[in-house]
């Protein structure tokens, strides 16, 4: 007969291997929340971009990692690394007509409420303060190649693996 230490014993590392089972394989179903995103080939933002994806594909998350998550692109085409802030748990819905629509955030709400606006709030407060955002939004349409980013964060005495790990 077990003695009730070793029952206790056994319970408690059944519970933290089925815990530990269920975390390290998450498999779970996320959309795309922002305009799109980039497949990498690591973690981290300097990773070799493999794939795009679109506001609201869904992906297979099969591994997450410090802010990461390790995605199968759809369509067989492999499978890479996704920063987490352009995910989302809840399924975004895309199709005209359908009564979800106007539930769901448009590409340009998401991408606002990424900078903590929205449309009504950038409104009030550019006039409020009498601001022109005509340059930050042509700032943000600007594409510096990987390897000018790079070059500047080593001019700074920066790590290029900074965001994630390599």
């Amino acid at each position: 007969m077990m003695s009730m230490c070793r029952k206790r014993m056994l319970l408690a590392v059944l519970v933290t291997s089925a815990l530990l089972g269920a975390y390290a394989a998450p498999n779970d179903q996320m959309s795309v929340q922002v305009r799109e995103t980039q497949v990498r080939s690591t973690p981290s933002f300097m990773g070799k971009v493999l794939a795009t994806l679109e506001y609201g594909e869904r992906v297979e998350v099969t591994e997450k990692s410090r802010g990461w998550a390790r995605v199968d692109v759809p369509g067989g085409g492999g499978s890479g690394w996704v920063n987490l802030s352009a995910l989302s748990e809840k399924r975004i819905v895309l199709k005209a007509g359908s009564a979800d629509v106007d539930k769901t955030a448009s590409t340009g709400e998401v991408a606002l409420a990424g900078k903590g606006f929205n449309e009504q709030v950038e409104a009030r407060y550019e006039s409020q303060n009498d601001l022109d955002y005509t340059w930050i939004d042509r700032m943000e349409g600007y594409d510096v190649p990987v390897n000018r980013r790079v070059s500047f964060l080593l001019e700074g005495g920066l790590s290029p693996s900074v965001g994630g790990s390599q």
